[in-house]
């Protein structure tokens, strides 16, 4: 029996085996040649599988450690006669000695940071335990991160499947690094901090590991071989959703339709709602290696006609239905004048001839061959999308991102919030806003997660009563909209959400508890920007800092910059793969005007700690200088919010003669006075510069179609009534 054994777990058939059947592939064995000195080998842990796959395929003589409770399982029993380990319970002080010796003595130790197997799929919470050991010996940490075996056998997350996804199992080897820890820190801050970097290490291989190299549209065949070609992605109000097979198909017919209007590498306009047919002809542009350009079409005449001007458009894909029912006959005709072609897409279906649905149905099967027979010269650097900035703050940008960049962002995403094929997004924010289009489209389907969309956000009767009846357990939008839900929706209609990521604006405080304290929903708030596709930072449930936006994501370089005049907080310059390529302007229309050397000036004043979290302080250009000294007008807005939160504040600056700048209020809240503001704001410490002395009161707040406020129109009646 024991020869058996021997001949059955010899190295070289195990690789052979593990190759065959389970086509493993092993990234990285570059990096671990000539190891020399104290090394300890961290891995994430989904499975059983992950030990054999380590022993088999790292060229080293391997010392694992296991805990008791696993050693005793029949199946891991037989692989313990072949290897050097250790029975060690997490966080065991006799244990850490036993393996710090090990280590001091030259032995290479493969640890499980998390301390047990992963039963989300995705890293568990890390225990302080390896980093200890990694601290004290001095030892150079080789991360591993595995993919794939979450899905097979002997995997807990795994035994939730009927039929398994199919996903390739890598194995991810990164060069040795080492804990860098103050010497000043002692004790348990030492314990957190040396834990804190070792789960960094274990995050940033887990989004290296990951691919960018690839378009979306190479994204959502791999999405289907993943989930299976049955699997439902999409639905929307008509309740009738289609799955990966459909998408493909109406991605093919629909995209040979645009291909007839539309050459490869333009620019075209999409005017579309949310759903099941605005994500087809996206994904169809994609197939045909045609930029979609997003309209806002909340944002009024004038600005659609600029954000068309700039991005040179010539044809726009919208549907009649849409057009009529959302009363933007006026828009369309203004749209013709400037001579840009207006094409319907039930007009394109009367096109479709049954040879072309035939073709479409029959490369659905064979989406690969197919898609590189009609893609043409693309690759990832290629813009993917045109999104356009929200114009709160001036006239909208063209902003070019490249399918790299959203393939970064999405990889970021994943690292930190893990979501899976289980999962179900509800989505109310718009695709032409760059949360809702990479988070709420571009996310969900290349991940083989089903999307729930609605055509509005400003429905908030409605929306909670749809989370209940689609059993959502994802959602994106922003605080405005999500505290509308909240004050709407029944005490059960959450009751599936597990993730709620907000952003866009500042979460106030009421908002939190009253999510928190009704619904047990915890927001999780995160930060980021259109040019960086879009997100930068969120806070999670395992590093969250109140009043913060999270940790900057991995992947990302950041500069801070001072501002003259501003003492609390600096500029926020980044740079990243997620970063766009360029933006495109009125006055080199059609044109991507790249970053210099690839930095993004977010215009954001920031707190940024030593943990990384990111504290937004306010905009550059939203200080004001009134009698030579900056007064932060998101600050005043904060103020006020936290004194009486019942209501909305906007503050804009307009010039004055005497001092420079005033600051002018618009405000929800009934008979809201200048000498009361005083009162309250002298109590809290702040200056009498802070204090509003204009004041106009609304009935509703003015907001732009993505939940921000209109600052560029409350702008314009300031000037008008107080200049």
């Amino acid at each position: 029996m024991d020869k058996l054994l021997k001949i059955i777990l010899n190295k070289k058939f195990v690789t052979f085996i593990l190759k065959y059947f389970f086509k493993v592939k092993i990234n990285g064995l570059e990096n671990i040649k000539n190891l020399q000195g104290k090394v300890l080998f961290v891995a994430n842990h989904n499975s059983f599988l992950d030990v054999v796959l380590i022993w088999a395929f790292i060229p080293e003589d391997l010392c694992f450690t296991i805990n008791p409770i696993i050693a005793k399982k029949w199946y891991v029993k037989p692989f313990l006669n072949v290897v050097k380990f250790f029975q060690i319970e997490p966080n065991s002080p006799m244990a850490l000695k036993t393996i710090i010796s090990e280590v001091e003595k030259g032995s290479k130790v493969v640890i499980y940071p998390e301390g047990r197997i992963s039963t989300t799929g995705s890293m568990m919470k890390i225990y302080p335990g390896p980093a200890m050991i990694a601290d004290k010996t001095d030892a150079s940490i080789v991360p591993i991160y595995i993919d794939g075996t979450q899905y097979k056998i002997l995997s807990p997350f795994g035994k939730q499947f009927k039929v398994k996804p199919k996903k390739q199992v890598s194995v991810n080897i990164f060069k040795p690094t080492k804990l860098k820890v103050d010497s000043s820190l002692k004790g348990e801050e030492r314990k957190k901090e040396i834990t804190k970097q070792l789960f960094d290490i274990m995050t940033d291989a887990k989004y290296y590991s990951a691919r960018s190299d690839k378009t979306l549209f190479e994204s959502l065949i791999e999405a289907k071989d993943f989930a299976g070609r049955r699997k439902k992605i999409i639905e929307d109000i008509a309740r009738k959703p289609i799955n990966y097979g459909q998408l493909l198909t109406g991605a093919f017919v629909l995209g040979k339709q645009f291909a007839k209007h539309s050459k490869q590498k333009e620019f075209a306009g999409v005017l579309l709602p949310n759903a099941v047919a605005a994500v087809v002809a996206v994904y169809g542009m994609f197939a045909y290696n045609i930029v979609p350009c997003m309209l806002n079409f909340s944002t009024g005449i004038k600005n659609m006609i600029s954000c068309c001007k700039t991005a040179a458009i010539k044809t726009v894909y919208t549907s009649k239905q849409f057009v009529i029912k959302g009363g933007f006959e006026e828009l369309i005709a203004t749209l013709e004048k400037e001579n840009i072609e207006i094409i319907y897409l039930e007009n394109l279906k009367k096109e479709i001839t049954l040879k072309e649905k035939l073709i479409g149905v029959l490369a659905s099967f064979f989406p690969r061959y197919y898609y590189n027979k009609i893609k043409g010269n693309v690759s990832h650097k290629d813009p993917a999308v045109v999104l356009f900035t929200s114009g709160s703050e001036g006239v909208p940008k063209g902003v070019a991102l490249s399918h790299e960049n959203i393939q970064a962002n999405m990889n970021q995403i994943n690292s930190i919030l893990f979501f899976d094929i289980l999962d179900s997004f509800f989505m109310a924010l718009p695709i032409f806003h760059s949360f809702g289009f990479t988070c709420g489209m571009i996310l969900p389907v290349s991940r083989g997660v089903k999307i729930f969309y609605y055509p509005t956000p400003l429905h908030y009767k409605i929306i909670p009563e749809l989370i209940y009846d689609t059993n959502s357990t994802v959602t994106f939008t922003t605080p405005t909209f999500f505290a509308g839900y909240g004050k709407n929706a029944h005490a059960y209609d959450f009751y599936s959400i597990r993730v709620a990521v907000v952003g866009a604006e500042r979460v106030k405080e009421e908002t939190f508890k009253t999510l928190f304290t009704n619904f047990g929903i915890n927001l999780l708030e995160g930060y980021g920007a259109t040019e960086t596709a879009p997100v930068l930072s969120v806070n999670t449930t395992m590093y969250h800092k109140k009043g913060s936006v999270g940790r900057i994501f991995p992947g990302i370089e950041v500069k801070l910059e001072e501002v003259p005049g501003i003492k609390d907080g600096k500029k926020l310059v980044v740079k990243g793969k997620n970063v766009m390529l360029g933006y495109i302007k009125s006055d080199k229309p059609g044109v991507i005007q790249p970053l210099k050397d690839g930095w993004y000036d977010t215009g954001d004043i920031v707190d940024f700690d030593k943990d990384r979290f990111i504290t937004i302080k306010g905009r550059a250009k939203r200080f004001a200088k009134i009698a030579g000294e900056m007064v932060s007008l998101t600050a005043v807005e904060e103020t006020l919010s936290s004194i009486w939160a019942d209501f909305q504040y906007a503050v804009v600056a307009i010039a004055d003669e005497k001092k420079g700048e005033q600051l002018i209020l618009f405000t929800t809240r009934p008979n809201t006075t200048a000498s009361e503001i005083s009162t309250n704001f002298k109590k809290l410490g702040f200056s009498d510069l802070f204090v509003p002395r204009k004041i106009k009161i609304l009935d509703e707040m003015l907001l732009m179609g993505n939940g921000k406020t209109d600052y560029v129109s409350l702008k314009d009646i300031a000037e008008k009534d107080f200049a």
